[in-house]
Parts: C-alpha cells; sequence; structure tokens
C-alpha cells in the first residue's frame, strides 16, 4: 500500500462518520480504502465496537482496505478482530513511523502485535500511571 492518491468525500461527510469512516479514499493500485481516525488521551483504548464499526464501513463502502488510526491504543478484545478481518491497526507507535515516511506495510508487519516490547509498556505506564 501507498499513500492515497484520491481522496473523496463520499455524500455528507458527517454521514460518512456515522457510518464509521473519516476517510474514504483509492490507492495508487486503485484499491478502494475506508479510514477512522480517533483522537483520544493516552490513557484510553479503543474499544472492540469502534473495530466493528469500522469492520461495517469496510462492508458498507465496499472497501478493498480498511486502516484504524488512534492517537491512543487498542484495547486487546480490539486487537483481535483487526487482525482476523485484515484491518490495519495503526496506534500511537505506529503514527511515528508513518508521520516519517514509514509505507503502511511497515505497520502491518506488527498489526495486533501489541503496544510496544516490556521495556516500552513499563516507561508508558510510569509516564501515564496505568
Amino acid at each position: 500500500m501507498g499513500v492515497a492518491e484520491a481522496v473523496e468525500v463520499v455524500g455528507d461527510p458527517d454521514v460518512a462518520r456515522r457510518l464509521g469512516a473519516d476517510v474514504v479514499g483509492r490507492l495508487p493500485d486503485v484499491r478502494t480504502m475506508v479510514v477512522q481516525c480517533k483522537r483520544y488521551a493516552p490513557t484510553r483504548a479503543i474499544a472492540s465496537r469502534e473495530m466493528r464499526d469500522l469492520m461495517g464501513a469496510k462492508v458498507h463502502f465496499g472497501a478493498d482496505v480498511a486502516v484504524f488510526a488512534t492517537t491512543s491504543r487498542f484495547s486487546r478484545p480490539s486487537r483481535a478482530p483487526a487482525v482476523r478481518h485484515g484491518i490495519l491497526a495503526v496506534h500511537r507507535d505506529h503514527l511515528g513511523l508513518w508521520d516519517n515516511g514509514a509505507s503502511l506495510p511497515t505497520p502491518a508487519d506488527v498489526n495486533g502485535a501489541g503496544q510496544g516490547d516490556r521495556e516500552h509498556r513499563a516507561r508508558w505506564k510510569e509516564t501515564y500511571g496505568r
């Protein structure tokens, strides 16, 4: 996957959001994609119902690729359906990679792998107290 070459608003943007998609676009290889974005506090996790909403948006829009990007993390119950249904779960650590120019396959290689190694999680817990 590369960077989307065309992004289109599908109908009313508020309707698209209610259907679980913040962005609907087309990749350079002509596959379609839906993206759901959540900006949450670092201590809040993405719940499984939010992942299910994106799965529904993928079906509704007939998208080939679904991406869920968040500034926080994914709960264990939300990671399982992401992996099972091929949804790319981009959490706070992956955003840094992506923002620095890594292509989507880079975070895809570790999709569902959790929120970093033991040392990273320990630093996160020390910083945020959870």
